[in-house]
């Protein structure tokens, strides 16, 4: 029998490929923030009126990259890497659906 808590962790990992202008991807770990189904569908609604890095920072509490995570070095990501944003936000959200559809 299937192990399964009805309480999901707070937090998982998933890699993320960070487009490199002129080279390949680079996989990154996050750690990214769970949702429930309809803090998922808030979230989503919420993000039509939020900056990408507050809507990174709503979505991820950590990585593996050398520089330390916080608001100042998501800025300066999402600044040098332009479609780091939209990759994160894919993973994510394949990340949540791929559970819920596992359950």
């Amino acid at each position: 029998m299937a192990r399964l808590s009805l309480k999901a962790a707070p937090t998982f990992k998933a890699k993320v490929a960070i487009p490199v202008a002129g080279g390949a991807s680079v996989l990154v770990e996050m750690v990214f923030k769970h949702r429930t189904k309809s803090a998922l569908d808030d979230f989503i609604q919420s993000r039509t009126d939020q900056a990408d890095a507050a809507s990174f920072m709503a979505m991820v509490e950590g990585w593996d990259l050398e520089d330390p995570f916080g608001p100042d070095t998501v800025e300066q990501l999402l600044e040098n890497y332009i479609g780091a944003a939209l990759a994160t936000y894919r993973v994510y959200i394949d990340e949540l659906i791929k559970a819920k559809l596992g359950n």
